[in-house]
């Protein structure tokens, strides 16, 4: 049975400095929320890009072809997209969002644009896309606010849709908008976050991250992700780490808070919030 616990590092001033910038980004940052609340629809798959994802993909097809599911980031640019059907879409990354040249995301929205079922597109406010001249298409607005501070101020923004944990990586975004679209039941599938496997320095004192995805990511999405690394010291990185899976910590206790259950599915994944489930 999953915990969670406090968080005993951060002291009582941090806390309330942690609450007044929270009501500030609120306030500046924020947007009345749009959301349409699913009906009757009471369990969710999240697919996450992480390696895992490939063999439970192939393991549990008719699983994830019959039920609701939600897919991220370059997922769209595979097979798989056209197979399984997701009902949602999140992204979240600004790289989406202002990519000129990228023949990669060029061909995520084609292949989006190209869908024959009935999905929606969750994007987060101010971020600007092509309109997709596809009836099956529903774009909806999040709010990519992150916060801290007091309990009672987190759950009075997260249930205002107003906020959510900080957003250090698209899976905190997907399962925040699940709970805010009303699933009861959530399933997290290719959330590996094996990170700490795989982070070194090399002799030029750059932090060297792999991050393998379920699918393979060409050499330019590879370099470029490799700059981004190599622009921060090891501490930043690491303390981005903390907040990602501080994150599940907070949302877990939000889950519980609203009586939803979250269940991680992916094997041998880092994620220790949440209760582990096989599909």
């Amino acid at each position: 049975m999953t915990k969670t616990h406090s968080d005993k590092t951060v002291s009582s001033l941090q806390k309330l400095v942690d609450t007044i910038t929270a009501i500030g980004k609120i306030f500046f940052l924020s947007h009345r929320s749009t959301f349409k609340t699913v009906d009757g629809k009471e369990r969710l798959i999240i697919m996450g890009n992480g390696p895992s994802l490939r063999q439970t993909m192939a393991d549990n097809t008719d699983i994830l072809k019959s039920s609701n599911t939600l897919a991220v980031n370059f997922a769209a640019n595979t097979p798989e997209f056209f197979d399984i059907k997701p009902n949602f879409y999140v992204l979240a990354d600004p790289h989406f969002f202002d990519c000129s040249g990228d023949e990669k995301v060029k061909s995520l929205y084609e292949n989006i644009s190209e869908a024959d079922w009935d999905m929606t597109l969750f994007i987060p406010f101010g971020a600007n896309i092509k309109d997709f001249n596809n009836p099956h298409i529903t774009v909806e607005r999040f709010n990519l606010v992150g916060i801290d501070g007091a309990q009672w101020l987190q759950n009075a923004a997260f249930n205002a849709k107003r906020a959510m944990p900080r957003p250090r990586n698209v899976l905190i975004a997907s399962i925040m908008i699940a709970i805010f679209k009303g699933f009861k039941e959530i399933y997290i599938v290719g959330a590996d976050h094996s990170w700490m496997k795989t982070i070194s320095v090399n002799e030029n004192n750059e932090v060297v991250s792999i991050q393998p995805h379920f699918y393979k990511d060409d050499k330019k999405e590879i370099a470029r992700v490799n700059n981004e690394y190599t622009s921060y010291p090891l501490h930043q990185i690491i303390h981005s780490f903390y907040v990602a899976f501080k994150a599940y910590h907070q949302i877990k206790r939000y889950a519980d808070y609203k009586g939803i259950k979250i269940y991680n599915s992916t094997p041998e994944s880092f994620i220790d919030a949440f209760d582990r489930k096989p599909l």
